[in-house]
């Protein structure tokens, strides 16, 4: 992808693929972001934790393995009762394939990178400890997700 982070009179701007994750705005760099897709067919993986996706598992994405991790589960959240399909985006650690299960993506926001605050001392602790800052929008606080944070934060949520 090309480079995300740009000059501007403003100073240097950074873009996040947004997405809702019980009924929260949050941020994802787009240089970490390598697609958006509904997930299909999702092959259980035995003693896998909760956070790998209901059912625990993996899912083959274009000829690529990718481990699907359940956002939701990750963020100590319940899981959604409308029924709707999850969709996914798709993100890499170490030359690994991983499904970040969410809500629903949004538009592609392009923020200043000066723009971006530490996270408030009353953020919810379950976001907190995933998110590398907020930026404040219109009436809303969107939480940048700090996509190394996600993966390595609970090692033994990756199925062996």
């Amino acid at each position: 992808m090309a480079n995300t982070k740009m000059q501007s009179s403003e100073g240097a701007m950074v873009e996040y693929v947004t997405a809702m994750i019980g009924g929260q705005l949050f941020g994802l760099p787009i240089s970490r972001v390598q697609d958006v897709f509904m997930p299909e067919r999702v092959t259980r993986v035995p003693l896998s934790s909760r956070e790998i996706a209901p059912p625990p598992g993996v899912l083959n994405l274009r000829g690529r393995i990718v481990t699907v991790v359940d956002m939701r589960a990750r963020l100590g959240l319940p899981q959604p009762e409308d029924g709707k399909v999850p969709m996914a985006v798709g993100v890499d650690l170490r030359g690994e394939s991983y499904g970040l299960l969410i809500d629903q993506i949004g538009e592609v926001l392009r923020l200043p990178e000066a723009g971006m605050e530490e996270n408030p001392v009353n953020l919810d602790p379950r976001m907190a400890k995933l998110a590398g800052g907020v930026h404040r929008l219109d009436g809303q606080l969107m939480v940048v997700l700090d996509v190394d944070r996600v993966l390595e934060l609970a090692p033994e949520m990756i199925a062996a």
